[in-house]
């Protein structure tokens, strides 16, 4: 078996799919942290649980009512967004003006909530989710085995993380969420109504998670665990690349994932650890991230 930097050529080419797979997850979670940060000022905690909860919700699609991956794919999106809606409109709209210690307990708190709900209802082991059976099976590649499912899963995170960039930094509506960031004054006299801009934008972001959560659910487990599992470590990327910036959380997303697969190849003991020493010399080296702007 032909063999690279000492590593024979499947496992390594296998690492790296399954860190660009993270990745791809990652990239799409960090990505509506991002926005909600850098549109809202929320640190919002609960991201994971309602990832979790996109999951669990394309799962009882399928098992109650018969409602297959395709249509989920639409369906969870906005049952999660309007869940979100549902949160920002009725708790942390009234916490725009504190501290963000206060959104960040808020969210914490909801997270512990959502968790506890599913945990109750499902257990803590994890459900199956079939993979549909247009992206079942795989090619060899003769240096390695893709399976389908997988690679659909990192061209359809690809996609909606650099349309989500286009719709937020090139078009009006983005203009006008980065306008109401800096003044929501000036943006109001224009006849704008900013807390429907930002309660669109909350529910979009969360959205993404929902998303996330349907592409998720047949490579991993459906699990109310699932969310914890994953939420520290995006925020530790949306660190590295910059509170609030948008690119800077899709390439931190990706590149971390791949860091993380080649670290199982060569040093399998720190994999677990390596975005945060990552995180930990950024934050050193360059405060505001990798792709952030200091804050005035």
């Amino acid at each position: 078996m032909q063999e690279l930097l000492g590593v024979p050529a499947a496992v390594l080419f296998g690492q790296l799919l399954l860190g660009l797979i993270n990745g791809s997850f990652y990239a799409l979670l960090s990505l509506g942290l991002a926005v909600i940060f850098g549109m809202l000022n929320v640190i919002n905690f609960a991201h994971g649980a309602l990832y979790m909860t996109g999951a669990f919700v394309a799962w009882m699609l399928l098992n109650y009512l018969g409602i297959g991956y395709w249509p989920a794919l639409i369906l969870v999106p906005i049952a999660v967004g309007a869940l979100g809606v549902l949160m920002e409109k009725t708790m942390l709209s009234r916490l725009y003006k504190l501290d963000h210690l206060y959104g960040l307990l808020l969210t914490f708190g909801l997270a512990l909530i959502i968790e506890g709900l599913f945990r109750n209802g499902y257990g803590v082991s994890g459900q199956p989710y079939p993979i549909p059976d247009v992206l079942s099976g795989g090619y060899n590649l003769g240096f390695m085995f893709l399976p389908i499912y997988r690679g659909w899963v990192i061209i359809a995170s690809l996609i909606i993380c650099f349309g989500t960039w286009f719709l937020v930094e090139r078009t009006r509506f983005g203009a006008y969420l980065r306008a109401a960031v800096e003044n929501q004054r000036l943006v109001r006299a224009f006849g704008i109504n900013v807390p429907l801009l930002m309660t669109m934008a909350f529910g979009f972001a969360v959205a993404l998670a929902g998303v996330a959560g349907v592409l998720a659910a047949p490579i991993y487990q459906v699990s109310p665990l699932m969310g914890q599992q994953v939420i520290i470590v995006v925020f530790a990327i949306v660190v590295i690349g910059g509170l609030g910036s948008i690119m800077g959380s899709i390439i931190t997303g990706l590149g971390v994932g791949i860091i993380e697969g080649l670290t199982k190849t060569f040093y399998p003991e720190g994999s677990a650890v390596v975005v945060f020493v990552l995180m930990a010399i950024v934050l050193v080296l360059r405060p505001h991230g990798l792709f952030g702007r200091p804050r005035t």
